[in-house]
Parts: C-alpha cells; structure tokens; sequence
C-alpha cells in the first residue's frame, strides 16, 4: 500500500494490466467450456443419429406384428420373402456357388454368388440371350443379412424411412438374402439398377423369356401395392420352371400366386 500511494501511475497501470490478464483468462475458459460443450452436443447427436435408424426400425416392427413372421422353408426355392415374411435370422443358403456368367465387376465376393440350382439356371438364360444378340450381366446376387442392414440403414439416412421403404428391404426381409435373386444388367453396366433399364432391350428381354428359364421379374410394373416396391425390371427371382410359367401366364406375383397361404415358424 506504502509503494502504490507513493507511485500512483505505475499503481494504475498495475491494476490496469492485472484486469486484462484476469480477462483474457476468462475469456479462454469460457471458449474451451463452449467448445467442450459443442463438441458433446455433436458427439450427442452423432450417437442419437446412428441410433435412429434402428430405432424407427425396431418401433415399425412393433407395431405391425406381420413383420416377424418367419418362414418355416427358407431352402425351399418357392419361399415367400417380403415385408411381412422374414427369413430365420442370419440365414445363409448352404450351397451357394459362383454362376459362370459375366458380371460387372470382377472381384469374386458375396455378392456375385447363388444357390447352385439357380445359378445353373442362370448360365442357361444368359447363354440363350447371346444367341439373341443381347449380353446380359450380373450386378448383384448373394447379400447377407448384416450387409443388407448396413445398406437399409444408410439409404434411410439418404433419403428417410417412407423412401426407403419403397425400394430397398428390412435386414431379413430381403430376397438377395434367399440366394435366388439376382440384379442383371446388359453387359456394359449402362443403367444398373436405374429406371432407365427399363427401355432397354435386355429388360425386354428377361421380361419376355426369363420365365423359360425359371426366372421371374420379382416387382413388376404396376404391383407395387401388393408387392410393396416400386418396379424393378432388372430384379429377377428363381422359384423353378412350373411356378414362373403360371405366374407369367397369369401376369401376377409371388404374393399373388401363394394367396398369402405361407407356412411360418410357431
């Protein structure tokens, strides 16, 4: 007190510079608990969005019971996979192999693979499409349960629940799953798996001739409500020769040809 009285400047330029360190150290700690605080909230949030897909998954099961029903034939080739009938959880068909066919990509993954009697029966159907002129391709056959629930997840996060539910299955409700279906393009990729495949002479042609070989194209135009996707004429499904004859004959679907008659787990 003696020192300050008797230099009253410097006392003031003391004080003065003590308030702006005091100041500045305020002011970074009230920075750091924003930053602290922001960084939470995006770390909340990002949980709260990782978990909201399966959330909204889980309460839309919840309230339709249909959706659990389990299918009592998983290996039978005729089985019935859609919104309201699942495979058993984590099903992986037991003799799935790799058609010898062209696909689009070269890398020999899940993808790529069948069930044996499908894929013999796919071979046939590629091979008699040559000899029309039209070259045909695999896209995408064999897709586990885990991989079509990263797929569902991140299509919701894209495009949200209603949209999604349009175009792309429930881990367990998706036919890729049976190892009896198949995505097929024409030999080039052009429009795999897009709306425009469907002006294309090899759509026309799988539409006209795939039923000679067993094959059917699973969502056809004009059957969303029963099927509940949108059209997929590059989607076709095995279910054997006396099934795909009468489902084309009679223009109707899956569904259409069980009449909802499915045998499920008790």
């Amino acid at each position: 007190m003696h020192n300050l009285i008797k230099n009253p400047t410097a006392n003031i330029i003391f004080i003065l510079s003590c308030i702006l360190v005091l100041s500045s150290g305020c002011s970074n700690d009230k920075k750091e608990i924003q930053n602290e605080t922001s960084s939470s909230l995006h770390q909340t949030t990002k949980v709260e969005n990782t978990d909201q897909t399966t959330n909204t998954m889980n309460k839309e099961n919840d309230n339709d019971p249909k959706a659990i029903e389990v299918v009592a034939n998983p290996k039978d080739i005729t089985v019935l996979v859609n919104k309201t009938y699942r495979l058993p959880e984590n099903y992986i068909p037991s003799d799935l192999v790799y058609p010898d066919i062209p696909f689009t990509f070269s890398e020999m993954i899940d993808k790529r693979k069948m069930r044996k009697e499908a894929a013999e029966a796919l071979k046939r159907m590629f091979d008699a499409a040559k000899l029309d002129g039209i070259y045909l391709a695999g896209v995408s056959g064999y897709r586990s349960e885990e991989r079509q629930r990263i797929l569902f997840e991140n299509y919701v996060n894209k495009d949200g629940l209603d949209e999604a539910n349009k175009y792309s299955a429930h881990p367990g409700h998706s036919e890729h799953q049976t190892g009896l279906s198949i995505d097929v393009s024409g030999i080039s990729g052009e429009f795999a798996i897009e709306e425009g495949f469907a002006n294309t002479q090899e759509a026309k042609w799988l539409e006209e001739h795939a039923p000679e070989y067993g094959f059917i194209i699973r969502f056809p135009k004009g059957k969303e409500d029963i099927t509940g996707y949108i059209y997929e004429p590059w989607h076709i499904r095995y279910v054997g020769l006396e099934i795909s004859k009468e489902i084309a004959q009679k223009s109707i679907t899956l569904e259409e040809y069980f009449d909802k008659a499915i045998p499920v787990t008790k």
